[in-house]
């Protein structure tokens, strides 16, 4: 008999008993989300950017290769020098401030002075989603994103996925992680990652039960 493959949700398009829609908690968040796809990234079950971008009132989640500009991706008006990029170069920010989870950087790859009010500045987010090397096609082919800040995270902890996904780096997170450790720390509201990571925790649960 051909195998049957399980329907997708369409809110979260996830395979629906990989479907953690009831648990999600939407955010009212000050500092905006946006998401970058590249539209390659095909890991439905474990694929995070939709999951993240319901979780959060003020977030826009868009897939494709390249746009024209910070403001067409959002649908509205925005000064890029106050959003910030997830930035995916080689930098250590443990080195840089240590005991910082989230360091501003200037668009050459510079730690700002002040970093306080330099993260305090920042309007929004900006999280590129998919394998490391389509992130960083991403990254390349959009040249607005260099008009806008750029953040790096030190994580004080390595990504749930575990063995589940091969990572480039240590430091490497998912999506959903990277933003419920950037907007709760630019909030100061702990609140935030921890609703993220209940999601993500019971996902990944339901996942290893599924899996053969």
């Amino acid at each position: 008999m051909p195998e049957v493959v399980p329907e997708d949700c369409r809110r979260c398009e996830k395979p629906l008993p990989l479907c953690v829609c009831a648990d999600i908690q939407q955010i009212d968040n000050r500092v905006a989300l946006l998401i970058l796809r590249h539209p390659q990234e095909q890991d439905k079950a474990l694929g995070t950017a939709r999951l993240t971008a319901l979780h959060f009132k003020n977030a826009v989640f868009k897939t494709g290769l390249s746009g024209p500009g910070l403001s067409k991706a959002l649908g509205r008006d925005a000064d890029p020098k106050r959003w910030a990029t997830l930035y995916l170069g080689s930098v250590d920010p443990a080195a840089l401030a240590p005991g910082r989870e989230v360091l501003a950087l200037d668009a050459k790859g510079k730690l700002l002075p002040a970093q306080d009010s330099a993260l305090a500045d920042i309007k929004g987010v900006i999280v590129l989603d998919g394998t490391w090397s389509q992130a960083k096609t991403l990254w390349w082919r959009n040249a607005w994103l260099l008009k806008c800040k750029r953040v790096v995270l030190a994580p004080r902890r390595p990504s749930l996925y575990g063995k589940l996904r091969r990572e480039p780096r240590r430091a490497a997170l998912s999506t959903l992680e990277s933003a419920a450790i950037l907007i709760s720390r630019l909030e100061n509201r702990p609140e935030i990652e921890a609703a993220l990571m209940g999601t993500f925790t019971k996902l990944l649960a339901r996942y290893r039960e599924q899996a053969p």
